[in-house]
């Protein structure tokens, strides 16, 4: 049976995402920061949840901190950067979307 981490957000993750996509969507159909929570956080989640200790480290060395790297639906790629907490649980600390098509 596969391990299941706890995954939470902290602030800092959704202020860096709603800087970067905001809360409505853009006049040319560009994804909201809601939208994002919706469509591409569940898989980033699970990712975390699940495949922890073998997602990339965010720095090199420092096995507490990792990154998930990847394509999205409503965006062109992402790196979500999540910390192992003390009590075996994830925190998801940042985000960088790029939204380029």
């Amino acid at each position: 049976m596969t391990r299941r981490r706890t995954v939470r957000t902290s602030p800092a993750f959704f202020e860096q995402l709603d800087l970067q996509l905001g809360d409505t969507r853009g006049p040319n159909g560009e994804p909201s920061a809601t939208d994002f929570l919706v469509f591409e956080l569940p898989a980033i989640v699970e990712a975390f949840a699940t495949r922890f200790d073998e997602l990339p480290e965010a720095v090199e060395g420092v096995a507490d901190a990792r990154m998930a790297i990847g394509t999205g639906k409503l965006v062109r790629a992402f790196a979500v950067y999540g910390l192992l907490m003390a009590d075996d649980s994830v925190e998801l600390i940042g985000v960088e979307i790029d939204l380029d098509r």
